[in-house]
Order: C-alpha cells, then structure tokens, then sequence
C-alpha cells in the first residue's frame, strides 16, 4: 500500500520494536488449534513507560479492557508490557476479569514487573470461556524469546481473519534526539469504532508524559480510528494503547509546543496508516475506498460527511461492482446528520488512473463511463467531495462490500 510521504518524517522497518528498549515475541499456545498460527504475544519495554489508552465504548466490554482501565490506573499510568491473545475474546465469560488478571500476574512474574503494569488484549469469539493453562503453559517461552526483531511474531498473534500484518513505524527528531514510533494493529471485521477500533498497540522511545499521551491519542483517535468503518459493528474489545518510555533521550514533553506538535503528527502517520491497512484488508475486501470531504463549515461535519459515504452498504457494493453509481454517494452525502447545503456539493471518483467529476451544485455532470470503468477497476478508490461552505476537511476509510463478507461471517466460528 502506498504512504504518503511527510517532511520531517521517515518511514522505517520494526513496528512495534522500531523504538528503543522495546522487544516483542510471539507464538503458538494452543488457543488456537492451527499450531501454525500464533496466537499469544507480546510487547515488552527494558524500562518502565508512560502509557495512555482509548477503548470501545460498546456496552458489553471484553474482560482485558476493563482489567487494562484498572492497571492503568493503578499503576498511575505506567506500563511495561502488552499481553495479548486471539481466537478466544475472553467476552461475556463470568471468570473473564479473573483470567485477564491470572494472565497479567503470570506475565509479570517471568518479567519481574509489577502486575499492574502488564495491558492486556484479546480478540476473537466473543462468549467462549478462556482457559488460563496455556497461559501458564507458555508464559516461560514467550518470554523467553523476546527480541528486537520480534515484532512480526507479535503481530501474527493478534491477526484473526486478517490477511495481512499491519504494521508502521516512523523516524523523526525532537529537541535533536532521533526518535521512533511504530505500531502494529489488527481487524478485519467488527469495525464501526466510537473511541478506538480493534486491536491496536503504539511504541515509542521519546520522553513524554501519560497526560500528553493521552492528549495526543484522543485527538488523534478522531480524525484516523474513529474514521474507519468496515460493517457498522462496534466490537466489545476496540483498544488502542500507547507507550513511551523515553529512552531516545529529549527533554520531557509535559505540555503543548512545538516537540508535542512532532509527537502528535508521528502518532497521526502511523495511524493514519494503520487504518488505511485496516480498511483494505476489510473482510472480504477487494478495494479499499478513502472518502475525502473539504469545504466544510467545521471538521465534525466534514467527518459525518465523509464517515456517511464510507458507510453506505449501496455504495460499497456498488465500488465492488466498479460502478460510477455516484447518486448513492450524493443520497448518502444527504442523509449525514449535519447541516450544510446540498445544492453546493461537487463530487469526484478517482484513483490511480484519473479522476473524473460526477456532481457539481447538487447535480449529475455528463462523464465517460469507460473512463470512470478504468478509475474504477484500481485496489484504492477515491471520492473526493467539496462541500463549498468553509474550509475545514477530513477523511473517512472503508473498503468494498463483497460476497465473501457474508460467507466469512456465517461460520465465523468454525
């Protein structure tokens, strides 16, 4: 997939062990039958770590994001490491928190860490009991095997029915010290977020502390995460953490300036990109659509605006079917909950191969149907929409609606 290139930022090799201090492992401890398929990982820093997350805010709430709330907050915002498992969700279990916290005292005791400091994740089915023996099992190995170049391991373990990693990782400067973000997240269904969405873990080594991470991630959740849409479902378990533990060795960034603004844009990239990959790899997905709306009175309506398009099932299908049915974007565009005048719009398509305008004022323009065809039969899909009423804009990602969504879901289980 293409990334787009932002000055003062380089994109480099590692995810989550792209910073310093960090090392990751992962591998197979029986949860899931495919003893080919990892399904424990982990994330680990040498030294301790300022740490800040975002969660679902579905009602029915996993287990681990209820346990990581607490140790975070127990732990007065510090963190050493990330265990986390797929296949099972450890959701709707009545022993859900007593495992998540078995698991987090197991993890902590090999890497002599306090358990409180140990963010916990699963992803998988959701109403299944969770054993705690192939935690106790395998504990020992998966720490054992911690590495710097782990990081491909780890994020095997979290991938359900992905099919690709998703993983960035980016290099900057502060206060003239090189430092490093990465990350690595999973999801391929469930995903409508309303706080963060499916699994998602961020390093970095700059020195920075959990309030203005906490800052950072929330401001930034909005306009990447909380623009993804794949199938309108909200999963019980949506986290995304993220841990600094300073050792790229700038001063502390305890408020807003100039080294925050750097942080908070390496944050943006890597889950700008995160979330672009998230969308593409949607389940059953063959294109992946990013809906950009400019001209906006304000970037809330922008993001209604944009996140209406990327969620309309006629649209997705239609994008699937490389149709220039553009009515469905501009019927989508007007049923958004925001205010604004619908006789301003214009609207494109484009991709790699062109870009042609289908609306102007609120009205079909003539086009060439071979044209949009070609425009249409690219993997990434742009629709490009001028509101005309202000200078706000944001962007939403979705991908196709296919025929093999249905047939993954209806044996999700087997």
């Amino acid at each position: 997939m293409n990334m787009t290139e932002f000055d003062g930022f380089k994109y480099v090799d590692g995810g989550v062990c792209a910073a310093k201090g960090f090392v990751a492992n992962g591998l197979n401890c029986g949860i899931n039958p495919d003893k080919n398929k990892n399904d424990l990982g982990m994330v680990y820093s040498e030294t301790p770590c300022n740490a800040a997350g975002v969660y679902t805010q579905n009602k029915v709430k996993g287990a681990p994001v209820i346990v990581t709330k607490r140790h975070l907050k127990e732990s007065g915002g510090v963190a050493r490491a990330v265990l986390v498992n797929s296949k099972n969700a450890n959701t709707c279990n009545f022993d859900g928190e007593d495992i998540a916290e078995e698991a987090s005292k197991l993890a902590a005791k090999e890497l002599g860490i306090r358990p409180c400091e140990v963010i916990v994740g699963s992803t998988g089915v959701i109403g299944q009991r969770l054993s705690i023996e192939p935690f106790k099992k395998y504990m020992k190995p998966l720490v054992e095997g911690l590495s710097s170049d782990g990081n491909d391991r780890a994020t095997y373990a979290i991938m359900t029915t992905d099919t690709t990693y998703k993983q960035v990782a980016v290099e900057f400067q502060i206060d003239g010290k090189v430092c490093r973000l990465g990350g690595m997240a999973k999801g391929s269904g469930m995903i409508h977020p309303n706080m963060a969405t499916t699994l998602n873990f961020i390093t970095s080594d700059v020195a920075i502390s959990s309030a203005m991470i906490q800052k950072a991630l929330s401001d930034v959740v909005k306009v990447t995460y909380n623009c993804l849409s794949i199938d309108g479902d909200t999963s019980t378990n949506d986290t995304a953490t993220v841990m600094a533990n300073g050792l790229a060795g700038n001063k502390e960034i305890t408020g807003e300036g100039t080294d925050y603004d750097t942080f908070r844009q390496a944050l943006y990239i890597v889950m700008m990109n995160m979330t672009r990959m998230l969308a593409a790899d949607g389940e059953g997905a063959t294109k992946l659509i990013e809906c950009s709306c400019k001209g906006s009175p304000d970037q809330d309506t922008a993001i209604i605006v944009a996140k209406s398009v990327i969620r309309s099932p006629l649209l997705k299908c239609a994008i699937f079917g490389e149709d220039a049915n553009w009515g469905r974007i501009l019927c989508a565009i007007g049923y958004a909950e925001a205010d604004f005048d619908i006789d301003k719009v214009d609207v494109w398509m484009a991709s790699s191969a062109g870009s042609i305008k289908v609306c102007e004022n609120g009205s079909g323009v003539e086009f060439s149907e071979e044209e949009a065809a070609k425009i249409l039969a690219e993997d990434e899909i742009m629709i490009n929409i001028d509101l005309k009423q202000g200078s706000a804009e944001a962007k939403a990602w979705g991908c196709d609606l296919t025929y093999d969504y249905v047939k993954i879901n209806g044996d999700y289980r087997s």
